[in-house]
């Protein structure tokens, strides 16, 4: 099916944590045939599906739920996922609360031998078992219980990922330790050894980490937030001409909006009342306002100077400039870089590598270790040592920063590719001044013929004092802390400068066109 003309769904997924996910999801995707294009984003927990009309998006979202990835539709130009940092945050410095006297009674002894003799010397070791698996079943049933939720759940479906591998790990020592400080009977004199700090450890650190890539996640996604909060919530619309405050989403084309001095304008429009300077720097870098007429269009995001103006709304929701610019943001967040195929190809069959390694291990550390304790550790190890979250996450995650990054800046990619091709790049070219400079104007330079320079400051700072061009603004604050005259006469010439009359001097003050 051509991608060309094909509707897009965008897809909003729940559970995925490593690229083993991710991959499995596109790879079912991409499979159908009435699909021509699947791109599922880790970092974002985002898809985006390109499909046969018959294929309605519900359908789509019930394909990836009936996978184990619970899946919603999402509107155009819908905000990033909230914010999973805060709730990470907590679980990483529980499970470090909880894990930190587990690991100092444990592996104090190794660092200190004198604090290990007069701990046991103090309290029995049966007894600090029994405390350690305590604060070990705390971690695990508490914070670290979503890796046995999602991974049990994944290995019942055939198909294990990252959470699999903690689960196994954690789980298997976490019950090895629990039998010997229980039922030390059944294992032999030789192996009765416990391990529920390495349990306890492995959830703390892997929950650290994803609270880390949350917090980057969560950088690259205020981009985002940062562009759609240029939309004001509310604006006065005029409703059988009498000024009404709504909502912004209430608003249809067609509809007459009043804009105050300074506020910001809501959607896109075509000026029907009125004459004024828009900032329009957040549209196109440009520090200079722009002077906009009756017939002039307006951007929603924009900021209205110092004149009153009416305008009627031409553009809603995602058809708006400002969404279809944050469309263009999160579909380069999106995108598939071509170092990616090969990361799919390795994480297909990792987790299912690492598993059997693991169970290699074991029997290998049975039939030739000198005990079972040393063939449960081996197994263990290699479980939870195993992380395709890095291969799968380095990608889509330099992705999301750069393009976040860039964004704020004012710089917008509008395809992921190109942050790739950019690690080659040898000269870069700038097409407008105004990407360069500090953003707003000053005065640099003043050249003075028959004039002394302060009076020819003064004098014109006085006649730009009654203007609100930002160029007014920038020679008015050159002359900060001088005793201006009052101008008389300052007539406004749109477009070229103006007229004035201080101290009996008439000024003409504008570009080569006043001349």
């Amino acid at each position: 099916i051509p991608a060309d003309g094909l509707p897009v769904t965008r897809l909003a997924i729940r559970g995925m944590s490593c690229a083993a996910c991710s991959g499995r999801v596109g790879r079912v995707l991409s499979a159908r045939p009435d699909v021509a294009d699947a791109q599922v984003n880790l970092a974002t927990h985002r898809a985006q599906v390109s499909h046969d009309p018959a294929l309605t998006p519900q359908a789509l979202a019930q394909i990836v739920t009936d996978l184990g990835y619970p899946a919603t539709v999402i509107a155009d130009s819908a905000p990033p996922p909230p914010d999973e940092a805060p709730a990470l945050r907590r679980a990483a410095l529980t499970a470090a609360a909880l894990t930190l006297p587990v690991a100092v009674v444990e592996m104090g002894g190794h660092l200190v031998p004198a604090f290990h003799h007069w701990l046991h010397a103090l309290v029995p070791m049966r007894a600090l078992w029994v405390v350690q698996m305590i604060l070990t079943l705390a971690v695990l049933a508490g914070p670290g219980r979503r890796f046995f939720g999602t991974g049990l759940a994944a290995l019942r479906r055939g198909a294990p990922e990252m959470n699999s591998l903690v689960a196994l790990g954690a789980g298997t020592a976490f019950a090895f330790s629990a039998v010997v400080t229980l039922a030390p009977g059944l294992i032999p004199a030789a192996s009765r050894q416990v391990w529920f700090e390495a349990a306890a450890v492995i959830v703390t650190l892997i929950l650290t980490g994803r609270w880390l890539e949350a917090r980057a996640k969560g950088q690259a996604g205020a981009a985002i937030r940062a562009l759609l909060a240029l939309t004001p919530n509310h604006a006065t619309a005029l409703r059988d001409g009498h000024p009404v405050r709504v909502a912004v989403a209430d608003l249809q084309p067609g509809d007459l909006v009043q804009l105050a001095p300074g506020e910001r304008i809501a959607l896109d429009g075509v000026l029907t009342e009125g004459a004024g300077h828009v900032d329009e720097s957040m549209l196109t870098g440009e520090p200079v306002p722009v002077l906009r007429a009756p017939g002039d269009t307006v951007t929603g995001g924009t900021v209205n100077g110092a004149a009153a103006l009416t305008y009627r709304v031409t553009a809603t929701g995602p058809d708006t400039v400002l969404s279809r610019i944050v469309a263009l943001v999160e579909e380069a967040q999106a995108a598939r870089l071509p170092v990616q195929a090969l990361v799919d190809r390795v994480t297909r069959i990792f987790v299912p590598v690492v598993m059997g390694l693991a169970v290699l291990a074991f029997a290998l550390w049975l039939t030739f270790g000198p005990d079972l304790a040393h063939a449960v550790v081996a197994a263990v190890s290699v479980l939870i040592i195993a992380c395709p979250c890095a291969m799968g996450l380095a990608v889509p995650m330099s992705i999301m920063v750069g393009s976040g990054r860039g964004a704020r800046l004012g710089i917008l990619f509008r395809q992921g590719d190109a942050l790739q091709k950019l690690a080659g790049a040898r000269v870069v070219a700038f097409d407008k001044t105004g990407t360069l400079t500090q953003g707003r104007p000053r005065v640099t330079q003043i050249w003075i013929h028959g004039i002394d320079r302060d009076a020819a400051l003064r004098l014109t700072a006085a006649a730009e004092a009654r203007s609100e061009h930002p160029l007014g603004r920038a020679i008015l604050a050159e002359a900060g802390g001088m005793t201006l005259p009052p101008a008389q006469s300052v007539t406004a010439l749109p477009g070229r400068g103006l007229t004035a009359m201080v101290e009996g001097r008439s000024l003409l003050i504008g570009n080569a066109a006043a001349l």
